[in-house]
């Protein structure tokens, strides 16, 4: 009885893949290579030359089974000493015998001579019978070797022998023995049929550093995770750490920029009050909220938020790793809990394992941000159900491809927003977002006021400040609109307030292209978000929080949001401390600043009074004449064929000279933000471009009729018009008219 519960004991240390063709200890191999019934074994498995079924009725000798425990604490060993994949001589007996390094040690199996035909040693002898040695090399080869999956050095061939189970096909009274085509996994020896998905497979083993065989899983190596420094911020992250679909912890080192404009909004806040508790609700690696707590330490309470495990894992190895103490809360009973007083917990994060809605649901909190893989329109109503007044929403969207109208059904279903390809599609975007953010926060009771949008190439950023009550709410609804768009000017313009119903939309627009051109020639976009997209003064402290931690990255982008928030250009930039002003008024309600007594601001939470009221309604009436305008024109979009346009630093002091107000903004290199009418930006990009090539005309900008005169104010369409007209009659070469007849046959036509 000891020596059959010791065989039996001996055979579940054995792995299940593990297949033994040629036994050091004299043990026969039938050489039908698993054809009969003593060679195709559950698994693959053979013991001492007789095949083992269910574990049961195994003879195995007492020495060979010291043996074997001896060699099993020698594997257990290598094993402890290095997670690394450890290959030994005798691969082949440790491993299935469809793992091989090289196609001589598979021609090896099948003992190639060239007098004898041989079976094929991955295949049943009903597939392929046996054959001489020059057809069963070509088999092999083409058959096995060719279609392989590769990992550190070996390969994994393809296996036809009845390792796995495959339901038989009934064709009448016969019974098709069909054999499923099949992979042996190198690391758990599971068995897979696609060679993609083996691929797949061993990638996500890979990547979770799973690389011990054997079916043991084990953490990924130290060795083995990469440490990278990002603002003084030491993270520890896997393999493949850039790829969200192939990792836990994600970690973009593109969206640096991002970070750090969430840092700066961070820190912003942290002026206004102290101490704030602040959540990055998708922790990942955890970088976000370790910088927040290592640069602005006991102004914050940081928690770091991930529903995945491994992440939560890997956050807290960089909060040590950083020399940060952890608060690990993983229960959803214990989240209301304290952490005490501030300088308690000086450089203690707290680290939650929950569903960042759930979260978000049972606590408050003066800043959260979210930043999950794609939208965040999910988590919007449990983001504004607790945070606190006058807090601060941060979002990050990556779900580019339905934002900039490349799956404008998508962009349907998540934002109830009908979009299409416009030039100015990046600020669509986040005035999309920024909709969906207003129409959750009106949920709650709640308004918003845009601090800033951005819009690159990876993400959409938007950070808003929630405004508690109806009457905030309200006001802030009322700025979704829909948005008329020419598709073939690429004129825009919102649609009127109200909801009575026009005879003719097209009025709206300023353009006439609905007269001269066949068809219906302008799309409603939206409902989109038709306010401000940037605060200036909050934009400066932010310039200003940069300065002072050194972010180099945030720097330009910063300076230029404050011009294209205030429309002007980088010359006429101020670079003093924003808090020298007196303007730290922000929806009515002054902000502490180091320079202000204590008398020009109100704790957060009371309610205003009469005199503060009055003078935020009067500042809001003052500034909304001074608003940005809305959208912008690239310049490539609307310059003449067959015109060299002028630089767009000069083109930006032409429009400045005629009187409009303009600036460059971010959303597009090559974009002009102006409150010129579309006609007028095109009459004086037309009159300081010069012909690409001159055929008699003087070299030069050409020139229109002395009505257009620096600092006038023009009219939009009549006056462009009489000037478009002028100028055609001025030109001597004919070139500017061929060109003005190509882009304006209405005109043209008309005369």
């Amino acid at each position: 009885m000891a020596a059959e519960e010791a065989a039996e004991a001996s055979l579940v240390r054995l792995s299940p893949e593990r297949r033994q063709p040629g036994r050091e200890d004299g043990a026969e191999e039938n050489p039908e290579g698993g054809g009969g019934g003593e060679t195709a074994a559950l698994n693959g498995v053979v013991v001492s030359g007789k095949v083992t079924s269910n574990n049961l009725d195994v003879k195995v000798t007492e020495s060979e089974l010291e043996t074997e425990e001896k060699g099993t604490e020698e594997e257990s060993t290598r094993e402890s000493d290095s997670n690394i994949l450890d290959v030994s001589s005798d691969y082949p007996r440790e491993k299935h015998i469809s793992i091989q390094r090289h196609l001589a040690d598979l021609e090896k199996l099948a003992d190639l001579k060239e007098d004898e035909k041989k079976p094929c040693p991955l295949c049943p002898e009903e597939k392929f019978k046996a054959c001489y040695s020059h057809k069963l090399h070509r088999h092999l080869q083409n058959l096995h070797w060719k279609v392989s999956v590769q990992f550190e050095g070996y390969r994994m061939c393809i296996c036809h022998l009845p390792c796995r189970p495959v339901k038989p096909n009934l064709v009448g009274d016969q019974t098709c023995s069909k054999m499923g085509a099949h992979y042996h996994c190198i690391i758990c020896s599971a068995t897979i049929m696609r060679r993609t998905d083996m691929i797949g497979h061993i990638n996500r083993h890979v990547n979770k550093g799973e690389t011990e065989s054997r079916f043991i899983t084990v953490p990924a190596p130290k060795s083995s995770r990469e440490v990278l420094k990002e603002s003084a911020t030491d993270v520890q992250v896997l393999p493949n750490y850039s790829t969200p679909q192939k990792t836990d912890s994600y970690f973009n080192p593109k969206m640096k920029l991002n970070r750090q404009l969430i840092f700066c909004a961070l820190a912003v806040l942290a002026e206004e009050r102290k101490p704030i508790e602040c959540l990055d609700a998708f922790g990942a690696t955890g970088i976000m909220g370790l910088q927040w707590a290592k640069h602005l330490r006991s102004s914050v309470k940081v928690t770091i938020n991930d529903c995945n495990e491994n992440s939560v894992t890997m956050i807290q190895e960089n909060c040590h790793l950083n020399k940060m103490k952890v608060k690990l809360n993983t229960k959803e009973d214990d989240n209301d809990e304290a952490m005490g007083d501030g300088g308690e917990n000086t450089d203690t994060i707290e680290v939650t394992k929950m569903d960042a809605n759930v979260i978000m649901h049972l606590r408050s909190f003066d800043f959260i941000h979210l930043d999950p893989f794609g939208t965040s329109v999910n988590y919007l109503d449990s983001a504004f159900r607790n945070v606190r007044n006058l807090g601060i929403v941060s979002l990050t969207s990556t779900d580019i491809s339905s934002l900039y109208a490349k799956a404008q059904h998508v962009a349907l279903r998540h934002y109830g927003c009908n979009i299409v390809r416009t030039e100015y599609y990046k600020e669509l975007a986040a005035r999309i977002v920024i909709a969906a953010v207003t129409r959750a926060a009106a949920r709650c009771n709640k308004g918003i006021e845009v601090l800033l949008a951005v819009a690159l190439e990876h993400f959409v950023l938007v950070v808003v400040r929630v405004l508690r009550g109806p009457s905030p709410a309200d006001d802030s609804a009322k700025k979704i609109r829909d948005l008329i768009h020419c598709q073939w000017c690429e004129e825009r313009i919102f649609q009127k307030e109200g909801n009575m119903v026009e005879e003719n939309p097209y009025q709206q627009l300023p353009c006439d292209c609905h007269g001269s051109m066949p068809g219906k020639t302008a799309v409603v976009l939206g409902p989109l978000w038709s306010g401000a997209l940037f605060n200036t003064g909050f934009l400066r402290r932010m310039l200003f929080e940069a300065v002072q931690y050194g972010l180099d990255e945030a720097q330009p982008l910063l300076k230029t949001l404050v011009c294209e928030a205030e429309c002007t250009t980088l010359k006429h930039f101020s670079t003093h401390s924003p808090y020298d002003e007196n303007k730290q008024e922000e929806c009515g309600v002054y902000i502490k600043t180091p320079n202000t007594s204590a008398e020009s601001y109100l704790v957060h939470g009371k309610r205003k009074s009469d005199e503060v009221i009055r003078n935020a309604a009067k500042r809001q009436k003052s500034e909304n004449s001074a608003e940005h305008p809305a959208f912008y024109y690239n310049i490539h979009r609307h310059s003449i064929k067959g015109m060299n346009m002028p630089k767009l630093n000069k083109f930006l002091n032409y429009l400045s000279e005629a009187g409009y107000r303009v600036s460059r903004t971010h959303f597009d290199p090559m974009g002009v933000r102006t409150n010129a009418p579309l006609a007028q930006f095109k009459t004086i990009l037309m009159k300081y471009s010069t012909p690409t090539y001159t055929g008699g005309q003087a070299e030069g900008p050409v020139h229109l009729a002395e009505d257009v005169q620096a600092g006038e104010q023009v009219p939009a369409a009549a006056d462009g018009k009489a000037e478009d007209a002028e100028f055609l009659e001025d030109d001597k070469s004919g070139v500017a008219a061929a060109m003005f007849k190509k882009d304006y046959p209405t005109h043209c036509a008309a005369d």
